[in-house]
Order: structure tokens, then C-alpha cells, then sequence
């Protein structure tokens, strides 16, 4: 593996949820440490499942894997980390401030931002310390720190009494307060990340357009912070052996190739290693040994175990026929990158249009993409797609018009700075949007790439549409609605969680319900996309892959969901009106 060659003493693996981040974090680790180096493992994942992939009980502590020789662990607890953070920056203000400042700051400090942050303020020390980690060779991370909060940490901290004062606009600069003493800890840390002589990033995806898509968004983000020292892996992909075996396979097998064909100018260039697909889930020494060889045992097709399955779970059309009921409303598909949003947002709008039902279908993915997905246009069905820099640039100037108008200069100077946090292009979009939910009380609108719990937090809590609507309209009067409380109705919204059946996946749409409920928003059903389980594959492989499925969709449907319904994964992309309608229906 050309990632192992020579590696510098920093390893950092990034990438979007099961895509396979942990397995090869883990796997390099034993690669390295079996050489006779002294290593050090450290999980920063919310999700994180290092211990469960060695069968040891890790957590906040340096802990040995007894069999490795050289080998050391740490699992970050970031959910932890971050309520520390918050009791730090909150604890000094509480009795001090108005009650409503203080709420707004534990607001700021609520979401995702802050995790991010947290868990940053807590490997910092690696990357800075060397009394704490002078015993070992190679430190490897199990999540880097994404180009969102090195930005973040790279904002001036001046904004924090501006924050509170009342003077500064909804955004995710929460996570910053009380950092300026740590800052120049965070840059010498920041500077140990752009350094390729000490560290290497390693972007993690899959043989799909979406997920190297978001590779090729993270390089560029990466690199434009000074984080140019990148390889790529791209795990998973399914072995020319085992396209002989079954149509589904075969269909597979060239998807994938032709994917990687195609790969992003951006990624062209990078150091670039394949890992084939695997018929076992990767717990466990013995296969983290087989992760990163190419030829692996293959199971035997006679063994009952690999029998094909036959899975009862409810199908996409079924969900379809509850929301029609309504005759109309707004859906939304959330869920993290890479599971399928924007083709489940078209199943679900070409379904209804199917039935004779109006529906408005939006985005604010590139207008290309679900043009293509819809590959062409059918009665009862119109599309739009919300430009995020145009939103972006609007939404700049309304702030800057109305609040930024009763500022000093330095005023203004930190507002601007403040509108270039990365939360502002959620806002912005999300306030987009808004202006669409009001047909949803006459049509059905589907909509894609929605905003996040934590944006949605921040949108109602400190300076938002919603309590301003209030304000202006008198508690007497009860005749308003708002965007946020119609998200709050399960009357009027209908929220879909999309997930793939995976551990990590799984586990991060259950964190965005938490999240989402916090906002006063309830899920309305889960859908498991691309299940090979659902499939009912012939080739061994894929069957002992659809095996290692049923757990995760046993958890969601008897754990996590009201609802829920399972897509399968069909031999040709799901792209077209006619392809679409059999997805939803697929049995």
C-alpha cells in the first residue's frame, strides 16, 4: 500500500461515513507496529468502533492491545469532550450575564461545531506534546480534522464578546469562546498538519461518484488550508473474480470500473491505493490481517450459511402510501454524505407524481446531478435547485444591510469575519428553502440536502426568524406559522433519515435524530438504501455481505424508527422516471 510507503510519523485517515475509515486506521496500525514500530492508535470518531474491532474495551485512556506487540490505543469520547468544553466556557459567565445570554451560548455551543472543536482541543496535545508522546514512532488518527474546523480555529477570537453583546448574527463561531489563550497551541498544531515532512492525510471513499465527490470537495478544502500531502484509498471494490458469479455482481463490478474511470480531475494525481471488497466484517485480528491483501479466502457456496436470503422489510412505495394520504406536505431526505439522499428525494417525488399528486422537487446539489438521476420530466412533477453562493452572497448582504448598518467599523469588520464561518451557507440555503415550504401546504414538496439539526438549533434559538415572527405578531395571536414550526409538525413535515445498512452509518443517522430532536423535530421514518441483503444475490461474497446486514437492519427497524423501509441494491443505477418507480417498489 503506497499510503504505508515511508510514512511520516502523523497519520491522519478522513473520509465520509462507511466508507472504511476505522477498518484501514486499524489495519496500518497492526502493519506498522508488527514491523517494530511503537504506535499509537487514536480514535476522534463520534461513531467510533476501535475497540469493537479489536474485541477490547478501549476508551479515554492509552490502552495496549495485549495481541500486538508495540501497539496502543486511545478512543477520544467527543460527546465527553465536548461537555467539558461547554462547562469551560459557560461555567464563568452562569450568574454573571442575563440568563437569556447565557442560553444563547449554550445554544452556540450545542451542535456538531462544537464536538468538532472539542475533540481538535483534545488531540491538539499529540500533535504538540512531545513529553506525551515521545514513546512512539507513528501516531494515527481515526478521523482528521475536517477543513471546516481548521477554518473555524483559524478565525480571529475577537467575535466572542461581540457574540455577546447582542451585536453578532447566528452562526457556528459558538465552539471559538474562551480559545484565545489556546491559540497558539491550535496554530503550532495547525502547522504540524501542513507539514508533509510530519504528517499525511489520507482520504478514504468508495468506487461511487458520490463519495469521491466528497473526496475531491475535502482535497481541495485541505489544500486550500495548506494540508497538500494527500493519498487516496479507495475501498471496497468488488473483485473481477466475482463478476463471473451472478448478473448482480457483474453489474457491480462494472459500475465500479467505470466509476473509477472517471475519477475526479482533483484526485487524478494523488498516490492512489485500491482495497478490494471483503466477504467478513472486519472485527477482529485476523481480518484487519486480511484487510489490506488482495487475495482473501472466498467462502464456499455450499456452506448453508451463504445461502441467499429472503428479507421481509417493508419497500419505499409503502412509506409513499401513507404520505399520500396527507394529498400534500413537505418531505425531507437528511442524512450524512455519500447514502443516497438526492436518488431517495426523486423516488419518493416521482412516486407521488406517479399517483397523480403535485409535487415540487428541490435541491441545492449541483442542478446536473438530480437532473440526471430524473433523467427526463413526467406530469405533476417540477424541479428547482437553490444555488448555494448565490443564497450565500444574498443572505451576506441582508445581514450586513440591517445589523451590520448600526455597527462601527471594527463592528463591521467582525460581522464579516463572523458571515464567513462555515455554518453561514446552511443558514442562507435554509432560508431558501423557507421561501419554498409555503407551497406545501397546496403541493408536495420533496426536499434535498436539508439543513442540519445543529443549523436548525442555531436558526431558532439565537437570532432567528422564528422568535422574530413572535415578537412581532404578540403572544395573543396564534394565527402565524413559521418555517421551523412547520418542521416541528409531523402534520405538516414528514422527515426521511437515510442510511446505509452499515455500522458507521447507522450510528450517525442516530446521532442526527438526537440532534434533530433536540431542535423540537421528530423523525418520521428511516430508509436503508443500496442493501445487498435486500438484493438476494447469488455470488458468495455479496451473500455473506448481505448476512453481515441483517444486524443493522434489525437495529434500525426494532431501535431507532417508527418506520422504516429498505432499498435495494439494483444491478443498474436507479437513474430515470421508470427505474426510479422500481426502486420505491422493489420486493
Amino acid at each position: 500500500m503506497q499510503f504505508l510507503n515511508s510514512p511520516p510519523r502523523f497519520l491522519f485517515f478522513t473520509g465520509k461515513g462507511g466508507v472504511g475509515k476505522t477498518s484501514i486506521a486499524c489495519a496500518s496500525a497492526i502493519e506498522l507496529a508488527e514491523a517494530g514500530k511503537r504506535v499509537l492508535l487514536v480514535s476522534t470518531d463520534p461513531a467510533s468502533n476501535v475497540g469493537q474491532v479489536f474485541g477490547i474495551q478501549i476508551g479515554n485512556k492509552i490502552t495496549g492491545i495485549p495481541a500486538i506487540a508495540n501497539l496502543f490505543a486511545l478512543e477520544i469520547d467527543p460527546q465527553a469532550a465536548a461537555q467539558l468544553y461547554r462547562d469551560r466556557i459557560v461555567g464563568p459567565v452562569r450568574g454573571k450575564l442575563p440568563d437569556a445570554v447565557v442560553k444563547g451560548i449554550e445554544e452556540q455551543l450545542s451542535g456538531a461545531c462544537t464536538t468538532e472543536i472539542a475533540a481538535f482541543d483534545e488531540f491538539t496535545a499529540l500533535l504538540t506534546d512531545d513529553a506525551l508522546t515521545a514513546a512512539y514512532d507513528h501516531i494515527i488518527f481515526d478521523t482528521a480534522p475536517t477543513g471546516h474546523t481548521i477554518r473555524l480555529l483559524q478565525l480571529p477570537g475577537a467575535w466572542s464578546g461581540f457574540l455577546e453583546e447582542g451585536k453578532g448574527d447566528a452562526s457556528c463561531l459558538g465552539p471559538l469562546a474562551g480559545l484565545e489563550k489556546q491559540r497558539a497551541q491550535y496554530k503550532e498544531a495547525v502547522e504540524a498538519l501542513a507539514n508533509p515532512e510530519r504528517t499525511r492525510l489520507i482520504l478514504v471513499a468508495r468506487a461511487q461518484a458520490s463519495t469521491l465527490r466528497e473526496a475531491a470537495r475535502t482535497h481541495d478544502e485541505l489544500a486550500g488550508i495548506g494540508l497538500s500531502k494527500q493519498n487516496l484509498v479507495i475501498n471496497g471494490v468488488l473483485p473481477q473474480s466475482e463478476a463471473t458469479q451472478d448478473p448482480l455482481a457483474q453489474a457491480i463490478y462494472a459500475r465500479e470500473q467505470k466509476v473509477l474511470s472517471t475519477i475526479p480531475e482533483v484526485l487524478k494525481n494523488l498516490p492512489t491505493d485500491i482495497i478490494q471488497l471483503k466477504p467478513f466484517n472486519l472485527v477482529g485480528l485476523d481480518a484487519l490481517h486480511l484487510l489490506l491483501k488482495d487475495q482473501v479466502p472466498v467462502p464456499d457456496p455450499s456452506v448453508s450459511e451463504f445461502m441467499p436470503i429472503s428479507l421481509d422489510a417493508p419497500n419505499l412505495s409503502t412509506l409513499v402510501d401513507e404520505i399520500a394520504l396527507d394529498g400534500h406536505g413537505l418531505v425531507m431526505t437528511m442524512g450524512k454524505g455519500g447514502v443516497g439522499k438526492t436518488t431517495l428525494a426523486a423516488a419518493v417525488a416521482v412516486e407521488l407524481a406517479h399517483r397523480g399528486l403535485a409535487v415540487h422537487l428541490t435541491t441545492s446539489d449541483p442542478a446536473a446531478h438530480i437532473n440526471e438521476t430524473l433523467n427526463g420530466t413526467m406530469d405533476h412533477l417540477s424541479v428547482s435547485r437553490i444555488d448555494p453562493h448565490a443564497e450565500i452572497e444574498r443572505y451576506k448582504q441582508h445581514v450586513m444591510e440591517t445589523r451590520g448598518a448600526k455597527l462601527d467599523d471594527a463592528g463591521r469588520k467582525l460581522l464579516e469575519e463572523d458571515l464567513r464561518s462555515p455554518c453561514t451557507e446552511e443558514i442562507a440555503v435554509f432560508q431558501a428553502f423557507s421561501r419554498i415550504i409555503r407551497e406545501a401546504g397546496k403541493k408536495f414538496v420533496v426536499m434535498d440536502t436539508a439543513p442540519t439539526g445543529h443549523t436548525l438549533l442555531l436558526l431558532d434559538a439565537t437570532g432567528s426568524y422564528h422568535r422574530d415572527i413572535e415578537r412581532q405578531m404578540g403572544k395573543t395571536n396564534t394565527h402565524f406559522t413559521t418555517p421551523m414550526m412547520q418542521l416541528q409538525d409531523p402534520k405538516q413535515t414528514k422527515v426521511l433519515l437515510v442510511t446505509l445498512a452499515e455500522t458507521t452509518p447507522v450510528l450517525e443517522a442516530a446521532n442526527l435524530q438526537t440532534d434533530l430532536r433536540r431542535a423540537g423535530i421528530e423523525p418520521w421514518a428511516w430508509v436503508i438504501n443500496n442493501s445487498v441483503a435486500a438484493s438476494n444475490p447469488h455470488s458468495p461474497l455479496l451473500r455473506k455481505r448481505a448476512q453481515n446486514e441483517l444486524h443493522e437492519i434489525d437495529l434500525v427497524a426494532n431501535t431507532y424508527a417508527k418506520r422504516y423501509a429498505v432499498l435495494p441494491l439494483l444491478k443498474d443505477e436507479p437513474v430515470g422516471v421508470e427505474k426510479l418507480l422500481m426502486l420505491s417498489r422493489h420486493q
